[in-house]
């Protein structure tokens, strides 16, 4: 037998949606498993509920297969025969069933609809059910809506408008100053700020108005402006028009302008710690500056590892110089420092230094780069260095080289005994010096007729002791010393001042590279040598300059977008460069032992602060 399933839905709209399927066969079941071949989705239906079989005569045989019957014409059966050709209608749950057959030979067609509501009865259980007795839905989104303006936005106005002034309140002292301001944030506050969690009024100075630079500048008084804000202004990009309607339209309600703390510095996004800037950041100014800034003196930069500039280090290109500038290393610059030191000389493996170096308590052993650059040792130093009116961080990782530390031990200054103990010629002085040399080389006078001594350490060889020949001597012994060829032009440049022997004043700047930063601990591992990047122990000039071209980083470092892979490390601007603090960048995560804060001094650096 051939059943012709018609399914009857509704849209929205009332529109019908009619649905035709042809099954062949002589049974049809009914019910709410997906099984059946009609499927009623209803849970007043039966898993299997009725069972429709063809008859010999072309009869249908209605069976109910559980025990709750179906309806039929509005009676209830749990057996019926059905004649097509006159028709009949099967009620199921909320489905009612229509079957009839248009005619001899045609196939029996199963009309399936849902029963409508019944209208009147609704209106009768209406009066039991609890909406009867509320407002209507509408009047009670008003009301809610009202109690949540009243809550959210009044309460924190009135309660910010009759509370007492507040000033700035950076330290969290005073919480909860405005009721209900919580409900305003839009999230939690990042790491560094999340003590002011309850005390919005410690950025929030004045209610609708952006937070100020100046109020930012409360607690990070000691952060430095990236250039002057005219000049950033200037250098920027020009925005897009999209840009500048959105950032007209922000100022308007007080936001400061694209160089605000609060436009690179965003709050409310959860307890996050500060990102690095990307590199895109950098170079939207930097891929072309010297385009909007003509009086520029250094090159554009966007991407480490092919559009850098070389390095230019910080030296003193002449003797006498009043202060440093800055050379590119593509120009092969000379360090005129005022010193004489061949480093191929004192780094021979199997040199007369060497064979010093061995024989010396100091070392034992050949000198290497070490001995004299040490890195910093003493956490006391960064203290004394900023109590004499110097800037610790302008030192680098490496405490000069100090005379007294790294030379003394070879290059002597003991002049004499005295005193049960050694004389030393004074360092760093050259009046000093000649005072000692002239005390040094005085003859000794006569003594008197009556042999008398003076007593205690007045007497010869006492402390205190003192002749007083002719000066003649002292002078030659100043003037050999300070002649070339004598003590002092081992290592310093001869010159005259004021008609009298002098040495050329010593120039080393503290860093080199003043507007970048390079971590020598972070490199300690993939390093083995100082040689590696350092072309030290082929130098036998004083005047070269030793710093590795920018070719010798990419060895391992390239942009940002260079893909990671082995000896290959992916590296930003903020790797090697602050904003606010050049010399200070981004410490990355990755590198544990990179957070040097407190960094470790040796108390060379007083004497080095005191340069010539």
């Amino acid at each position: 037998m051939t059943f012709l399933i018609r399914t009857i839905d509704h849209t929205a709209a009332g529109r019908e949606i009619v649905r035709d399927r042809t099954l062949e066969q002589d049974a049809v079941t009914i019910g709410r498993a997906s099984e059946n071949d009609i499927h009623l989705p209803d849970l007043a239906v039966e898993q299997s509920h009725v069972q429709l079989s063809a008859l010999d005569d072309g009869a249908l045989e209605a069976e109910a297969l559980s025990g709750l019957g179906f309806g039929l014409d509005g009676r209830t059966e749990t057996s019926a025969r059905i004649d097509p050709d006159i028709g009949a209608e099967l009620s199921i749950g909320s489905s009612r069933l229509v079957i009839g057959r248009e005619g001899v030979g045609a196939p029996v067609q199963i009309t399936i609809r849902q029963a409508e509501k019944d209208a009147a009865a609704g209106d009768a259980l209406a009066g039991f059910a609890l909406a009867s007795t509320l407002p209507s839905k509408r009047a009670m989104a008003w009301v809610l809506a009202g109690v949540i303006l009243l809550l959210l936005l009044s309460v924190p106005i009135i309660s910010h408008l009759t509370r007492s002034p507040a000033e700035n309140d950076p330290q969290n002292l005073s919480q909860g100053q405005v009721a209900f301001d919580a409900a305003w944030s839009t999230g939690e506050l990042s790491l560094a700020h999340h003590q002011l969690e309850e005390n919005c009024e410690a950025c929030h100075v004045t209610p609708f108005v952006s937070v100020q630079d100046e109020t930012c500048l409360t607690c990070h008084e000691d952060i430095a402006d990236h250039a002057a804000m005219p000049r950033q202004a200037k250098g920027m990009p020009p925005m897009s028009r999209g840009d500048a309607i959105q950032w007209s339209i922000a100022e308007s309600f007080g936001k400061e302008g694209p160089l605000g703390c609060v436009s690179c510095h965003t709050e409310h996004e959860g307890p996050v710690a500060l990102e690095a800037a990307s590199e895109k950041f950098c170079a939207d100014c930097h891929v072309a500056l010297e385009e909007r800034l003509v009086d520029v003196d250094f090159g554009n930069a966007s991407d480490f590892g092919d559009a850098h500039p070389q390095f230019r280090p910080v030296i003193y290109t002449a003797h006498f110089a009043d202060a440093p500038a800055r050379i590119s290393l593509e120009d092969s610059p000379r360090e005129m420092s005022g010193l004489l030191f061949p480093h191929d000389v004192h780094l021979d493996q199997q040199g007369g230094v060497a064979r010093m170096a061995i024989n010396l308590p100091q070392y034992r052993a050949p000198l290497n780069c070490a001995d004299c650059h040490r890195e910093w040792t003493d956490d006391t130093l960064t203290a004394q260095i900023e109590e004499s009116g110097g800037d610790a961080a302008a030192y680098g990782d490496f405490a000069p080289v100090n005379m007294e530390r790294s030379c003394e031990a070879c290059h002597s200054l003991v002049s004499g005994q005295t005193g049960g103990g050694f004389s030393r010629l004074r360092h760093g002085d050259v009046s000093a010096l000649m005072e000692d040399l002239s005390r040094v080389s005085r003859p000794g006078r006569r003594s008197n007729a009556t042999r008398r001594q003076r007593p205690g350490q007045f007497a010869p060889g006492g402390r205190y002791h003192s002749d007083f020949g002719r000066p003649m001597v002292g002078y030659i012994a100043i003037n050999r010393a300070l002649a070339p060829g004598g003590l002092c032009t081992e290592c310093h440049i001869p010159t005259t001042s004021a008609g009298r022997a002098d040495l050329t004043p010593v120039n080393l700047p503290h860093r080199f590279l003043l507007q970048g930063h390079f971590d020598h601990d972070a490199h300690s591992g993939e390093i083995a040598e100082c040689s590696d990047c350092h072309a030290a122990t082929g130098s036998a000039d004083a005047g070269d300059l030793l710093i590795p071209e920018i070719a010798v980083c990419r060895d391992c470092h390239l942009g940002e977008s260079a893909a990671p892979a082995q000896g290959i490390q992916p590296s930003g601007c903020a790797m090697c460069h602050g904003y606010h603090t050049p010399t200070r960048p981004w410490r990355p995560s990755d590198h544990p032992g990179h957070d040097k804060d407190s960094d470790n001094r040796s108390v060379a650096a007083i004497l080095g602060s005191l340069r010539r």
